[in-house]
């Protein structure tokens, strides 16, 4: 029988110090472990730079990404530990989404549409 797939979302923390492209190569990385591993990514947002409030590895900015993905249980762990081994993934937190949290919430992508809008002059 087939395990049913769950619906998560990861946001994680990439080095702010990297330029774009290195960033973008990080997400992608990301997003191979999801697929490869049997996940499937339904949203997606990068909500930018943004200041820490206290320094992580001696950093003071990071770039958030946002993943909303199904797959199978197994699929969180390999990707944790693609976080662990990426030393440009400062902090990450993977969590599983009930029905009650699927209802309430906002999809990462329109998340950070609002953030831009709400914050002056379109800085995030």
């Amino acid at each position: 029988m087939e395990e049913k797939k769950k619906i998560y979302e990861t946001t994680f923390i990439v080095n702010a110090t990297l330029d774009e492209p290195q960033i973008d190569g990080v997400i992608e990385k990301a997003k191979e472990v999801i697929t490869k591993n049997g996940g499937e990514i339904r949203d997606f947002a990068k909500w930018g730079r943004k200041r820490f409030t206290f320094p992580i590895r001696k950093k003071n900015n990071g770039f958030y990404v946002v993943f909303e993905f199904t797959g199978p249980g197994d699929t969180v762990a390999k990707l944790e530990r693609h976080y662990q081994l990426d030393e440009n993934v400062l902090r990450y937190l993977t969590v599983l989404l009930d029905k009650k949290a699927l209802k309430a919430r906002v999809a990462p992508s329109e998340l950070a549409k609002q953030s831009a809008a709400e914050t002056p002059g379109g800085y995030t």
